[in-house]
């Protein structure tokens, strides 16, 4: 059953931070920011909070935690201790709670299936559930670029995130969507509590959106261009409510807004996934 509208969350993976993209989404009614404490060489919430510390109030702001600054660049880690402090700082830095902090890509630490990997994503969980309670952010979630590494994990010793995060699009593969549904149903998360993220694979301007024609999954799909029909597409694979997307131009974001009116064919899209199922099983081993 769909229960909200979708949503776009401005996301800023690869953004310049500049003031005229936040202002520029408020006025197209983007309220919402996702960014990560790695984001910018790990200066995302501070450039924030001095570039528009006036203007965060005005947004919902999701971070995320989980990597960490390393001499090489960046290193990966559970450690509950590690967590707790980025989330504090991540509250200290922006100026203001989060009102959601991911834990980030927690499969980067436990793809070896080795026993204590369930204790250490549990505990890496309670971390957040913990710092929800404190008041250090208002919800807590998942976010995963691979879920299936998280499927054998996940039962009734680990808590249940309030939002996961999962890739969502017309070029995640068959195994990652359905290992999202997996994990969507394993914590039993609905309406409003599963994000998608990467809805063009890292670029729009990929060769792909040259060859492929995703007006085919709309109804009345004339309507949009490729990419906005893309976009739209993308709530369905697999069915998230809200999708992060990155940018720097305004007028970018107010096509992708401008997508949200398409309608998705529902059956059109359960073909794909058929198509791309069938497609894997006939893949030799």
């Amino acid at each position: 059953m769909r229960g909200t509208d979708p949503r776009v969350v401005l996301g800023l993976h690869r953004s310049r931070h500049e003031r005229r993209l936040l202002t520029g989404a408020l006025d197209l009614g983007v309220t919402a920011l996702d960014t990560s404490t790695n984001y910018l060489g790990f200066r995302s919430h501070q450039v924030l909070a001095r570039t528009a510390g006036d203007l965060l109030p005005k947004f919902t702001v999701s971070t995320k935690v989980g990597y960490f600054p390393a001499a090489d660049g960046a290193v990966h880690s559970l450690d509950p201790v590690r967590l707790t402090a980025a989330v504090e700082k991540a509250a200290k830095d922006l100026g203001r709670e989060p009102d959601l902090v991911f834990l980030h890509n927690p499969e980067h630490s436990l793809r070896k299936p080795v026993p204590h990997h369930r204790d250490l994503l549990a505990a890496a969980c309670a971390v957040l559930a913990d710092a929800q309670k404190k008041g250090l952010c208002d919800a807590w979630g998942v976010v995963s670029w691979d879920p299936s590494p998280l499927l054998r994990l996940v039962d009734v010793t680990v808590p249940k995130p309030s939002v996961l995060m999962v890739r969502a699009g017309l070029l995640v593969g068959a195994r990652t969507l359905d290992a999202a549904d997996t994990l969507i149903n394993a914590w039993g998360l609905g309406c409003g509590e599963v994000w998608g993220m990467s809805p063009f694979g890292g670029s729009t301007s990929a060769s792909v959106w040259d060859r492929l024609d995703p007006r085919l999954f709309l109804q009345e799909g004339g309507r949009l261009s490729r990419i906005q029909a893309a976009f739209r597409a993308a709530y369905h694979l697999p069915r998230v409510d809200s999708i992060a997307v990155g940018t720097d131009e305004p007028t970018h974001l107010e096509e992708l807004v401008g997508a949200l009116a398409g309608q998705v064919e529902e059956r059109t899209v359960q073909e794909y996934r058929k198509l791309l199922r069938d497609r894997l099983c006939d893949q030799p081993a």
